[in-house]
């Protein structure tokens, strides 16, 4: 027997696991479609789909159907991914504000003992950590790409991108 959206929720609402099970069933794909186009990512979206039915099924009494239940799920989704993506910004953020501290404090670390804080330095620490270990592997302990790529478990082509992108990123510090 086939039911539609109507009696699935109100069996849902009432603690029917398997009413639940087949109207998430129902929506799932167009759910993830959604997302992709949103996130552009198929893990994100697929992580962001998990969380919504996780959320619908805790809030399912509270649907009353003011609107079709696949916008109320993709209202839902969507304030998930902001939430989370605002979330990864201001993560980033601190991360970004800690790794120039830290830089801070080992340059006048270094500059107490008397010792030389050069230029490289300093422009190294304002790169990414993938992109300032593989040039230091690269080109200061001289591994190869595959070795790299070895060491840190990706290709040796992502090695020489970030090579390449980091030392693009160096040189633009130098202008």
């Amino acid at each position: 027997m086939v039911l539609d959206d109507k009696d699935l929720i109100h069996r849902a609402q009432q603690g029917d696991a398997a009413a639940m099970a087949q109207l998430f069933k129902k929506h799932y794909s167009f759910l993830y479609k959604y997302l992709i186009k949103v996130t552009m990512d198929p893990m994100t979206a697929e992580d962001t789909v998990q969380d919504t039915i996780v959320r619908c099924m805790e809030n399912i009494s509270r649907y009353n159907g003011a609107s079709s239940f696949s916008s109320w799920m993709i209202t839902i989704a969507t304030r998930l991914y902001i939430d989370t993506a605002r979330r990864k910004k201001r993560e980033k953020e601190w991360l970004e504000q800690e790794q120039r501290r830290t830089a801070r404090a080992m340059r006048w670390q270094v500059e107490y003992r008397g010792e030389e804080w050069n230029e490289m330095l300093e422009a190294l620490s304002r790169l990414t950590d993938e992109h300032r270990i593989a040039i230091l592997l690269k080109h200061y302990y001289g591994y190869g790409y595959d070795e790299i790529g070895g060491m840190l478990g990706i290709p040796a082509g992502t090695v020489k991108s970030r090579v390449a992108y980091g030392i693009k990123q160096l040189r633009k510090g130098d202008e």
